[in-house]
C-alpha cells in the first residue's frame, strides 16, 4: 500500500534544507572564511578539533555586525550583502549559512564593530537564540561546536578527522593562493597546519607547495586575469594544481578554460602533461553568476568563448616575457595502433634504431619497442614482487624532512597505508617528519635524494605505492642512448613476463606493432596479393590448433 502525500512538518523542513548548504565541517569553514573576506578582514585564523565535529572556529579581524543587527544574523535568509540577485558582488549571499550551522551544531558568534562600545556574543540552536554583551576585540570570532550531534545518520557517514584536516587544509590553502595579501592560520588540534604572512602570490605559492615550486613561477598579469603560472619545465600529468578563482572566489576550473590556459603555452608543453597556474579572473558582477551550486564551488559565466581567447593570450604573453622560454616548431604525432592486451608474443630482436627503440618481430608484424619504458615496467614490476616479499629496513641514520602543509595532512591519514609496504614516516612536528624505514629493495637503487623522492611520491595525490614504485623504478631503467643488441635480447624476455607488459607504470605505451599491410599502405605500393595482416595469421593459427 502506498503512503499518502504529506507537508512535512517545520522541524524537518529545516533539518533537510540546513543539511544542503552544511554537510561536513568543511562547509563550515568555507562559509565562514567567505564571510571573513566580505567583511574586508586582513587576517584570518581557522581552528579545527576532531576534524572539525567537535570545534570549527573562524576569527577575523573584519568590520564586524553592528549590534542591532546581531539578532538577524542566525535568521534564515538574512543577509547584509545581496543588493541585486544579477549583480552579486559578494562571496556570500543566501542568507542560510549562520541559521544551518546554528540548525547542525551549537552556533557561538561574538562580534564587535571598531567603532563600537563592547562586543555582542550571540548563541544559537535551532531557533533558540540568546544574545548578551561581552568584552572582546574587533571582529568577529564564529565558534560551531558539536556538529551533527543531534544527526545521528549524519555524523555516520563523516570522513575520518585526518582526511577532513587534510581537505580543510587544501581548501585554506586555496584561499591563501587567491588572496595572498592577507594573513592565514590554520590549527587544528593544536598543531599549527598552514600560515602564510601577506605577500604577493609568488609567496603563497612557497607557503602551500614550498618554495621550489614558487621559484618556477611566473607572474600573469593582464586586464581580466592575474596571478602566476609555472615555467614550461614544471608539469604535471595531472591538471589538480591549475586553481582558478572569479573575483576571489575559489571555483572549480571550466574545461573550456583549462583547455586555454594549455593552449597559451603552444608547443612548450609535453602532450599530456599540464602546468602549475594561480589565476584570478577580474569579471564585471553583471557576467557573473555563482549561484549554480549549492556549495557555490562552479560559477557560470558570459562570454565564454572571448573570456578563453584572452586568457589564452594572456598565458602566451606572460611566456613570451620570460628569456626561458623559447619558440619551438609544432609537433604531430602518430597514433599507435592499440595492440591486444589478451597475451605478449615472444619477439625476435631485428636490431636497435639510435640506441633507444628495439626493432622486433612477432607474430608476422613489425614491432617498435620504447627500451626506456619496456625497463621501466620491468623494474616496476620487480620492485613491487620485492616489496611484498621482503621485510623492511631500519634506516642507520633516520632523515628529517621538510613537508608542506598539505603532504603533513596526508602523513596523518596514510600513515598504517605507507607502513604496509616497508616506509615509516613519523611526524616530527615544526613542519618536520622523520623516515625511519624503507623497502630492502629500494635502498641499493641509484636514486639521488631517495628519502625526499620516496617521501614526495609517498605524500602525493596519487595511490602512495604506485607512485613510489613508479617513480623509483625509473632510475635503473635503460636510458636513451643505453640500449645495445646484448640488453635487447634480455629486455624482450623480461618484458614478456611482465603482467602488464604493454605500458610503463606512468601509462606511456611500451610498443607500437606495425603490419606487412600498414607498411605497404604507407608506401604506397600495389600489389596483386592480399596482404593479410600479422596479427590476423596469428590468431587463425591459433583457431586451427
Amino acid at each position: 500500500m502506498s503512503r499518502p502525500i504529506r507537508v512535512l512538518p517545520p522541524e524537518v523542513t529545516r533539518l533537510i534544507a540546513a543539511g544542503e548548504v552544511i554537510s561536513r565541517p568543511l562547509d563550515v569553514v568555507r562559509e565562514l572564511v567567505d564571510n571573513a573576506l566580505d567583511a574586508k578582514a586582513t587576517r584570518i585564523e581557522v581552528e579545527l578539533e576532531g576534524g572539525g565535529l567537535s570545534v570549527v572556529r573562524v576569527r577575523d579581524n573584519g568590520v564586524g555586525i553592528p549590534e542591532a543587527d546581531v539578532p538577524l544574523a542566525p535568521r534564515r535568509h538574512a543577509t547584509s550583502k545581496l543588493a541585486d540577485v544579477n549583480a552579486i558582488d559578494t562571496l556570500g549571499f543566501r542568507g542560510e549559512a549562520l541559521w544551518s550551522m546554528a540548525w547542525a551544531g551549537e552556533l557561538t558568534l561574538v562580534t564587535r564593530p571598531a567603532a563600537q562600545l563592547g562586543a555582542i556574543e550571540l548563541k544559537a540552536r535551532g531557533d533558540d537564540v540568546e544574545v548578551t554583551r561581552v568584552k572582546a576585540a574587533a571582529g568577529t570570532a564564529v565558534t560551531v561546536r558539536d556538529l551533527f550531534a543531534a544527526l545521528p545518520a549524519r555524523l555516520r557517514t563523516q570522513v575520518p578527522p585526518a582526511t577532513e584536516v587534510r581537505e580543510v587544509t587544501t581548501l585554506l590553502g586555496r584561499y591563501a593562493l587567491h588572496h595572498p595579501e592577507l594573513h592565514w592560520k590554520l590549527v587544528a588540534d593544536g598543531e599549527v597546519k598552514l600560515q602564510h604572512a601577506p605577500s604577493d602570490a609568488r609567496g603563497a605559492v612557497a607557503s602551500v607547495f614550498g618554495a621550489l615550486t614558487a621559484n618556477r613561477v611566473l607572474s600573469v598579469d593582464a586586464e581580466l586575469v592575474r596571478g602566476v603560472l609555472s615555467r614550461p619545465e614544471l608539469t604535471r600529468p595531472r591538471r589538480d594544481r591549475m586553481l582558478l578563482a572569479v573575483n576571489g572566489r575559489p571555483v572549480a576550473f571550466p574545461q573550456v578554460l583549462e583547455k586555454a590556459v594549455i593552449a597559451g603555452y603552444g608547443e612548450l608543453l609535453p602532450s599530456g602533461q599540464a602546468p602549475l597556474c594561480v589565476l584570478d579572473l577580474r569579471l564585471r558582477p553583471s557576467d557573473v553568476n555563482p549561484n549554480v551550486h549549492p556549495a557555490k564551488a562552479e560559477v557560470a559565466l558570459a562570454n565564454v568563448p572571448d573570456l578563453a581567447a584572452q586568457l589564452t593570450e594572456a598565458v602566451r604573453a606572460a611566456l613570451m616575457a620570460s628569456p626561458l622560454v623559447r619558440s619551438a616548431p609544432a609537433l604531430h604525432l602518430a597514433e599507435p595502433p592499440r595492440p591486444s592486451q589478451a597475451h605478449f608474443p615472444a619477439l625476435h630482436l631485428l636490431g636497435v634504431f639510435r640506441e633507444t627503440y628495439l626493432l622486433a618481430e612477432g607474430e608476422g608484424d613489425l614491432w617498435l619497442v620504447d627500451a626506456h619504458a619496456a625497463a621501466e615496467r620491468v623494474w616496476y614490476e620487480r620492485l613491487e614482487r620485492g616489496v611484498h616479499a621482503a621485510a623492511p629496513v631500519e634506516l642507520a641514520h633516520p632523515e628529517l624532512v621538510q613537508l608542506t602543509p598539505e603532504q603533513a595532512a596526508r602523513l596523518a591519514e596514510r600513515e598504517e597505508t605507507l607502513r604496509a609496504f616497508g616506509v615509516t614516516i613519523e611526524a616530527f612536528g615544526a613542519g618536520l617528519a622523520r623516515v625511519r624505514t624503507l623497502p630492502s629493495d629500494i635502498l641499493g637503487l641509484p636514486v639521488e635524494r631517495l628519502v625526499e623522492t620516496v617521501l614526495a611520491e609517498a605524500l602525493g595525490v596519487d595511490e602512495p605505492r604506485r607512485a613510489v614504485l613508479a617513480k623509483l623504478a625509473c632510475a635503473p631503467a635503460l636510458k636513451a642512448g643505453m640500449a645495445t643488441v646484448e640488453r635487447g635480447r634480455e629486455l624482450l624476455l623480461d618484458l614478456a613476463g611482465c603482467v602488464q607488459p604493454y605500458a610503463c607504470p606512468h601509462g606511456r605505451p611500451t610498443v607500437v606493432r606495425l603490419s606487412e599491410r600498414d607498411l605497404a599502405h604507407a608506401f604506397g605500393r600495389r600489389s596483386p596479393r592480399d596482404l593479410p595482416k600479422g596479427r590476423d595469421v596469428y590468431e587463425a593459427k591459433v583457431e586451427t590448433e
